[in-house]
């Protein structure tokens, strides 16, 4: 389950990478499609979405006008993504409890990570932490995915 969990992490920093790196690790064959959620982001076209949407995600953490990850749209998509990335992972009969892994880590480390953003921005501005930020991010889910 600790699959799920760096999934909802990686969903409090930034909501769309953790399904775009499941879909594409769906598409490479690293992880099986099991249930719903599986199935889902292995569709044809979700993948590619993701995928857009997790750079559009990334590229607009940078401006100046970024919405806060904890206003209510943020924590919704951050607990969709990671309850469904975090199901995805999640063995056949505990996808449920995959899924509330991931939404709730992603929930709470949103308002971790964006109080550390928040602090870190002051001393070394908002592009700098924000790629960090997505390395970190970007890291997590990729080290949930990986083969065992």
């Amino acid at each position: 389950m600790i699959r799920s969990i760096l999934l909802g992490l990686s969903a409090g920093m930034r909501s769309m990478t953790p399904v775009a790196v499941v879909g594409e690790a769906v598409r490479r064959g690293q992880l099986p499609v099991t249930g719903s959620a599986g199935a889902l982001l292995a569709r044809a076209g979700v993948r590619p979405a993701a995928l857009l949407l997790a750079a559009g995600e990334i590229a607009g953490d940078k401006l100046h006008s970024a919405p806060d990850r904890i206003v209510a749209p943020g924590l919704v998509a951050r607990l969709a993504t990671g309850a469904l990335a975090g199901a995805a992972v999640a063995p056949r009969d505990r996808q449920g409890v995959g899924a509330l892994l991931g939404a709730a880590a992603a929930v709470g480390f949103a308002y971790v990570s964006f109080a550390a953003r928040m602090r870190t921005m002051q001393r070394h501005g908002q592009t700098s932490t924000g790629l960090v930020e997505d390395a970190v991010a970007l890291a997590m889910a990729l080290l949930a995915v990986r083969p065992r």
